[in-house]
């Protein structure tokens, strides 16, 4: 008799995620494909994913662009690249741009005001912005100048955990309590967390889908941990911590990611749940395909410019790489007609406002 997949709790969840049984799974697949298909519909939304920057000042043990990495070379796009970028998203009939950066300083509230005011008045797109940890007063400017949504993963709610891999800057560091800031200026807020990071224990990842609910989260996004060579967790620090976990440390591979997803897709049915790139990095043939047949409905392509692209490394050989943008697009594309869904067209704005009573 398959395990009862509705009104989950936290421990369900974590009995969930644990489970191996094939039987078992499918039943987990249909479900959540069947609440993704209720609640947010057959649409796969595409968002044009800009990197505007690799620089960063902050020293995560898990990334491939802080501010300790090896990285070979430092960037900062300027007014009018990031705009050529864009006219990318407009021309594929994107609705959404995200731009996407290390915590780079030298992004100053004033210059990415201007930026987004440039966006909103020459393209009309909805703009996502993920930035990192940012002031109240630039995340207020932004909002004012046209910025719709906002990404900031919080990688981890085990606090523990996060100290470790996550340092403070000047003894700071609370995306949690950023998010509901963000969500009270009016941003749609993102956020997201890495599957099987070193450390990470079932008991930890279940309190992470969790933990979605609480803070009225609008879009969602998981990938597997992929080792970045260079960083604290691919050396001593990453052992001691899965040594640490033992039997209890999550896998980082793709199985355990989509069922952390399909999960996600139970217990925050109108959120927006991209199909990721770390998905497809490790299963490029069938990693998206199987993520938009599990719960998801966005995919980010990315319309970087090639020569950033291969500097914004946040771990190795990340899926579409050394591809143009028009291959990378006709293969995404390619992806979704195969499983019979639809691209969207418009801002694919999240629907979980309309949906809070039944997600609660």
């Amino acid at each position: 008799m398959p395990r009862p997949l509705d009104n989950l709790d936290k421990g369900s969840i974590k009995a969930w995620l644990m489970e191996d049984d094939p039987h078992e799974l499918d039943c987990l697949w249909k479900k959540a494909d069947e609440v993704r298909c209720q609640c947010v519909g057959g649409d796969v939304w595409l968002r044009g994913l800009v990197e505007i920057s690799n620089n960063c000042v902050r020293s995560c043990a898990y990334c491939g662009i802080s501010e300790c990495a090896p990285v070979p070379k430092r960037y900062r796009m300027t007014v009018d690249e990031i705009l050529a970028a864009v006219d990318r998203a407009v021309t594929n009939g994107f609705g959404t741009v995200v731009l996407q950066s290390g915590e780079d300083p030298g992004i100053t509230g004033p210059w990415m005001a201007g930026v987004v005011k440039s966006i909103k008045s020459q393209t009309g797109l909805a703009i996502t912005l993920s930035l990192g940890e940012r002031s109240d007063d630039d995340l207020h400017a932004w909002r004012e100048a046209g910025a719709d949504r906002y990404l900031l993963r919080f990688e981890t709610s085990d606090t523990r955990l996060y100290r470790q891999i996550h340092p403070d800057l000047d003894g700071r560091s609370d995306r949690l309590a950023q998010l509901e800031r963000m969500r009270d200026m009016g941003y749609e807020i993102g956020t997201g967390i890495m599957v099987g990071i070193p450390g990470q224990t079932w008991d930890s990842l279940a309190d992470d889908i969790w933990l979605f609910r609480h803070y009225a989260i609008d879009m969602v996004g998981l990938g597997p941990y992929i080792e970045c060579p260079g960083t604290a967790l691919a050396g001593g620090l990453g052992r001691a911590l899965k040594t640490a976990a033992g039997d209890n440390q999550v896998p980082p591979d793709n199985l355990t990611t989509l069922k952390a997803l399909a999960l996600t897709r139970l217990i925050c049915p109108y959120i927006n749940i991209p199909a990721t790139t770390a998905l497809a990095t490790i299963d490029p043939y069938s990693g998206r395909s199987h993520g938009l047949q599990r719960g998801a409905n966005v995919i980010m392509p990315n319309i970087t410019p090639a020569e950033y692209r291969a500097l914004y490394q946040t771990y190795p050989g990340k899926a579409g790489l050394h591809e143009t943008t028009d291959i990378s697009l006709a293969v995404i594309e390619g992806q979704i007609k195969s499983i019979g869904r639809t691209i969207g067209r418009g801002a694919g704005t999240s629907r979980r406002l309309a949906g809070e009573s039944l997600a609660t």
